[in-house]
């Protein structure tokens, strides 16, 4: 057995990683290849689940390479203390010699008490390297790049907010990537909040909470990605809030991200939301037609690598950054969707053949946002009535809103001021200037306020 699986997790390797090997293949024994099923013995039900639905064709592909008959399924049985894939006796020493370091040990005795490390996946794309900078990120990128350093930051957690599609996980998966490659043996653990929750709850089933505990809080940087998920969850936001306390009093780094601030997460309970703020906490704005523009020319260029046949016309990028602005990742679709177009019907990239191609994503970002969609949205954050929006209330409460209604409305249609001001109850095109001004003052100087308006737009753009 060991011979045959020590065949197939050798090119396992190769094929997907030495990440994902090390993190889900490596815990794995093969114990018996009978009647078309392999059996294993994996440390945890956990890693038996994943196995079976990320892994199970790659598995099984290597066996059948190599062992002596045809295999059909995979069966696992949970032993944590059998669990472990064939070394070499050169890596053997290896792996010794690493956990007498001091910075190993932590990882070394979760892999003796049978907890390996599971780290979801990392996508090997999302890296610094990769990450186009601009205006709306630039804070974001800068503290990630700090982050993944290692060194003293000043601020923990880092919580990274915002929008989908924006970069919140790619700068997630750059910082683990980074931080890896500068500290080898550091363990980091990166997941979403619900595989949190989910691992919370499978230890409280399986009577191994104390393994859940030692595994969380031996790490050296956390990574929740997409913490909202957790609000509500009352269970598991009490054992985040103790695995966020004992890290945090380890001096050991936590990087957060959200699709909104602490403070906006309903359900989240407030003494997690105060130890949230009380790092860094940094909004990934809207893209701007800059940055839109930056991230087109950077994936041509390595599009380009894998199609160097195709030809792209003058004015394609700026026409699809103009036209598609709700979300990077139906950016990025269409890009590769007209290089795939081009490559199969051997076709040059004009503006005819993207507006063709991409009919379906242009009608979709061809959504119009009215200023009735505005002043109801407005109307709905601050808990005014939509009439005192278009009335003549002048109190502060009613005042603001109006302006900052005035000031998307300028910025998010096409409407001119007189237009604008006939729909707030016929004011003067002056009045609204003033409100546009006001506003765009403020959004400097006010924190909180700039929040809001970067909030609305974006629930606006959704």
């Amino acid at each position: 057995m060991d011979d045959i699986w020590g065949q197939a997790c050798a090119e396992l390797e190769k094929s997907i990683g030495a990440n994902n090997f090390n993190h889900w293949i490596k815990p794995l024994r093969l114990t018996a290849l009978e009647d078309g099923v392999a059996r294993f013995a994996s440390p945890t039900r956990f890693v038996s689940d994943w196995v079976n639905r990320h892994f199970a064709g790659d598995i099984m592909g290597q066996l059948n390479r190599v062992g002596p008959a045809e295999i059909e399924r995979l069966r696992f049985e949970v032993s944590p203390q059998n669990g472990a894939a064939p070394r070499p006796r050169k890596q053997a020493q290896q792996d010794a010699d690493a956990a007498d370091a001091p910075s190993a040990r932590p990882a070394a005795a979760a892999q003796a008490a049978g907890r390996p490390d599971l780290c979801a996946p990392l996508d090997p794309r999302y890296t610094f390297a990769n990450f186009v900078v601009g205006k709306p990120n630039e804070l974001a990128h800068a503290a990630a790049r700090r982050v993944a350093e290692g060194g003293p930051v000043g601020f923990n957690p880092l919580f990274l907010y915002g929008g989908v599609g924006l970069g919140k996980t790619h700068l997630m998966h750059a910082i683990a990537h980074d931080y890896r490659s500068r500290h080898p043996q550091a363990q980091v653990l990166y997941l979403s909040a619900e595989q949190f929750m989910y691992r919370f709850v499978q230890a409280l089933r399986e009577s191994t909470i104390m393994d859940f505990k030692g595994m969380f809080r031996t790490v050296h940087m956390l990574m929740v990605d997409d913490v909202q998920f957790i609000a509500g969850k009352e269970s598991t936001q009490e054992e985040f809030f103790h695995t966020f306390n004992a890290l945090v009093d380890q001096g050991k780094q936590i990087v957060i991200s959200a699709d909104r601030a602490p403070a906006e997460i309903k359900g989240l309970e407030e003494r997690i939301k105060s130890r949230l703020s009380c790092g860094l906490i940094v909004d990934l704005h809207p893209t701007t037609y800059e940055l839109r523009l930056g991230i087109l020319q950077s994936k041509t260029a390595a599009f380009r690598d894998k199609h160097p046949e195709v030809r792209i016309g003058d004015g394609v990028l700026e026409f699809l950054a103009h036209r598609i602005s709700t979300n990077v990742r139906v950016l990025e679709g269409a890009l590769q969707r007209l290089f795939a177009h081009a490559s199969l019907l051997r076709r040059e990239i004009t503006l005819e053949v993207a507006q063709e191609c991409l009919a379906d994503i242009l009608r979709t970002n061809d959504r119009k946002i009215s200023i009735d969609d505005i002043q109801r949205k407005v109307a709905e954050h601050y808990n005014i009535r939509l009439a005192d929006m278009i009335g003549p209330k002048r109190s502060r409460n009613v005042a603001r809103p109006r302006q900052i209604a005035m000031y998307l409305s300028k910025q998010l249609t096409s409407r001119s001021l007189p237009d604008i001001g006939r729909r707030f109850g016929g004011r003067d095109h002056t009045t609204i200037m003033h409100g546009v001004r006001k506003i765009d003052e403020l959004v400097t100087e006010d924190h909180g306020l700039a929040e809001d308006v970067a909030l609305l737009k974006r629930l606006l753009e959704a």
